[in-house]
């Protein structure tokens, strides 16, 4: 396949806080970037930039090299390419779909089988390093799906990454991302009740922490997921509810995987227990507050 380089055409489709943020770097790179998403008042600073809108995703499709795609859940990314005004009656045979969407692997991998009877190659992409790894173009990259369509797009990816990977066919980088899921959401629980346990026995809590990130202890949880804890930064870098959403999908990766998995279980359950304490729209070291509750601790 003929590699997809600046100036060729890349539809981004979604303009939430890592859509926006990606999109604005591929532009940066030097492709001609065209944008659309439900709402054009979130697409407007990209626009003003430089970037053509697109009222569907179809319109976003057509004539692009490449179409990326970051949207909440399963539903959305089949809509968004099968639906009706979707990707799919836009794309030319070849074009390349990215989606960056975090979502079930199996339905990943019933994806690209789809897009893939269209002469369409998908391939699955969720990212991890939040907002901020968005905003600074050092995401990492987890892709599922065909040599030849990760190598054209590379380009695509360097633009949005750091750390990038094809980790097997279609769905597999799905499977890295509840991986990558359960680990941080099982690291914030013990970083949750270490603390608490550390304020209960009288120790000052940001001592304590300062005290584990020089030992081996020390996570990017701890740096900073504890950080917001202490702080009781709640507001949402990734909001509770998205976690919960992304723990039920790891829940059902280890059951499909036959895996032994109770530290998956507890995880998914804290995250439930998390949303329907009300804490769904805050960030998900919101766990922190709850664990703090929980044990009779009072802020």
């Amino acid at each position: 396949m003929t590699p997809i380089t600046p100036p060729a055409r890349v539809a981004f489709i979604g303009m939430g806080v890592m859509g926006a943020a990606m999109a604005a770097n591929i532009m940066k790179a030097g492709f001609a970037l065209t944008v659309s998403t439900r709402s054009k008042a979130k697409a407007e600073p990209l626009l003003a930039a430089g970037a053509e809108w697109a009222p569907t995703a179809q319109d976003a499709a057509d004539g692009a090299a490449c179409v990326c795609l970051c949207v909440p859940d399963t539903p959305d990314v089949e809509q968004v390419l099968f639906g009706e005004e979707g990707v799919i009656h836009g794309a030319a045979p070849g074009t390349v779909v990215i989606d960056f969407s975090t979502i079930a692997a199996a339905s990943a991998a019933e994806f690209a089988r789809r897009a893939a009877e269209r002469g369409v190659i998908l391939l699955d992409s969720p990212v991890s390093g939040g907002p901020q790894g968005a905003i600074d173009g050092t995401l990492t990259c987890m892709v599922g799906g065909s040599d030849a369509g990760f190598s054209a797009a590379r380009a695509v990816f360097d633009a949005v990454g750091r750390t990038i990977t094809l980790l097997g066919p279609a769905g597999s980088g799905q499977i890295c991302k509840s991986g990558n899921q359960l680990i941080i959401v099982a690291a914030m629980m013990a970083a949750a009740e270490a603390l608490t346990m550390g304020r209960k026995a009288g120790l000052d809590p940001a001592l304590m922490r300062q005290a584990l990130l020089g030992g081996s202890a020390r996570s990017f949880v701890l740096e900073n997921h504890a950080k917001r804890m202490l702080e009781r930064n709640f507001k949402p870098g990734f909001r509770a509810e998205l976690m919960r959403k992304d723990m039920r999908l790891a829940l059902g990766a280890v059951r499909e995987q036959g895996v032994f998995a109770p530290a998956t279980a507890l995880a998914a359950q804290m995250m439930e227990a998390l949303v329907n304490s009300g804490r769904g729209g805050e960030d998900c070291a919101s766990l922190g507050a709850l664990v703090a509750e929980l044990s009779g601790v009072k802020d």
